[in-house]
């Protein structure tokens, strides 16, 4: 089949699980670090007055995203530092002897972090098991380790392994039943799938601008409901936690009434800089012919898959599935030398062992993924 030209490289790119990306991407990246450039390396007072409002328009265009109130929204370094942030600010009595509730297909670097913080805030970590064999975790053994002992559940919308995509309106309802806390983990879905913090109304939210948004590394945020704000003092406070950031009497701290309280020390504001050209570009969109385009191409390869005898790791049903195909590779086809050998005839994609993932998104073409199971078909032989 022999390799393809690097202009139509991005028919064939199906890593949107990881890393998003869509037309003059690094155009508009190159632009917006050298105009950040020209500001941060001008000798002259500009450059706050500059950089701060870009940082706020990056969060206004997460709040139309997920629809969140005013004050209810700020930038974190990632999701595993939003979901930290969170836990750590709660009232002790929250956790405290009670039960932090997460399924075994969460984000690995979450179920880390929980299980370090476990003893220190005086909580049970309680994962939920995979059936044997199963590739994710049913919603039905979710909710049935729900039980009032749970003090916070967070909950994984779609697994990075399998694309499964939870009931969240049912998991919700069955929170609240409950009285737990509830936290979502969007960050497979967000930018694809519509997403509402207030319906179902979730008390936090965490997600990164890579994947579906197509941004940088560093511009994670956390989504806080008022209610809960009102609950909260961060661990790590700083001069940006206060209503007024620029209250320098010591013996006068005071956290900010809405979400900036978790905003602590000086900003970090390149990330959020960097990631505002994709944020722009996806607000410019028809997020309906977005997911649409995603779900022909996700069906054709789920259809290839079948042809080829591979099985199919995500949920076929649509409803109950993200933007993503996960396939189970044979093991006589091992997932770093598949990968490998399907980069070497043009096509874009990663495994996680045995698995092989493909998120097809706005640069993938029909064409690129016929290329991609020919290219499948060509390897297994």
């Amino acid at each position: 089949m022999g390799g393809r030209s690097m202009g139509n490289m991005g028919d064939s790119y199906f890593l949107y699980h990881s890393i998003g990306m869509y037309p003059g991407k690094a155009a508009d990246l190159a632009r917006a670090l050298a105009e950040f450039a020209a500001i941060w390396g001008r000798p002259d007072d500009s450059q706050w007055g500059a950089v701060l409002p870009l940082c706020q328009s990056f969060l206004a265009r997460w709040r139309a995203i997920l629809n969140a109130p005013e004050g209810s929204l700020t930038h974190a370094e990632s999701v595993t530092a939003a979901t930290h942030a969170l836990l750590t600010a709660l009232p002790e009595d929250v956790l405290r002897g009670r039960q932090v509730l997460v399924g075994a297909d969460c984000f690995p670097s979450n179920h880390f972090l929980l299980q370090g913080l476990a003893p220190r805030l005086g909580f049970t970590l309680k994962t939920v098991p995979l059936r044997q064999g199963a590739a994710h975790v049913e919603d039905d053994d979710f909710l049935e380790a729900w039980t009032p002992e749970v003090g916070l559940a967070l909950l994984t919308w779609v697994s990075s392994t399998s694309s499964h995509r939870i009931d969240l309106a049912r998991m919700v309802a069955h929170g609240r039943q409950m009285g737990s806390l509830i936290g979502a983990d969007i960050t497979q879905g967000a930018g694809l799938l519509p997403f509402d913090v207030t319906a179902p109304a979730v008390d936090f939210t965490v997600s990164t601008s890579l994947k579906w948004m197509c941004g940088t590394p560093g511009a994670g945020i956390l989504h806080v409901a008022p209610e809960l704000i009102a609950r909260c003092q961060p661990v790590l406070r700083g001069w940006f936690s206060q209503e007024n950031p620029f209250n320098w009497d010591i013996t006068r701290f005071a956290f900010a009434p809405d979400i900036r309280r978790f905003d602590a020390g000086t900003p970090a504001v390149m990330s959020a800089v960097a990631s505002l050209p994709a944020l722009d570009w996806h607000a410019g969109q028809d997020h309906a012919a977005l997911l649409a385009h995603n779900r022909r191409l996700t069906a054709r390869i789920i259809a290839g898959a079948k042809a080829l005898n591979l099985p199919l790791i995500t949920p076929e049903a649509e409803g109950k599935r993200g933007g993503s195909v996960m396939l189970r590779l044979p093991d006589r086809h091992p997932g770093a030398a598949t990968v490998a050998a399907l980069r070497a005839r043009g096509v874009t994609s990663d495994s996680r062992g045995q698995t092989l993932r493909l998120s097809p998104g706005i640069l993938t073409t029909e064409a690129g993924t016929e290329t991609l199971l020919a290219a499948l078909a060509e390897v297994l032989a």
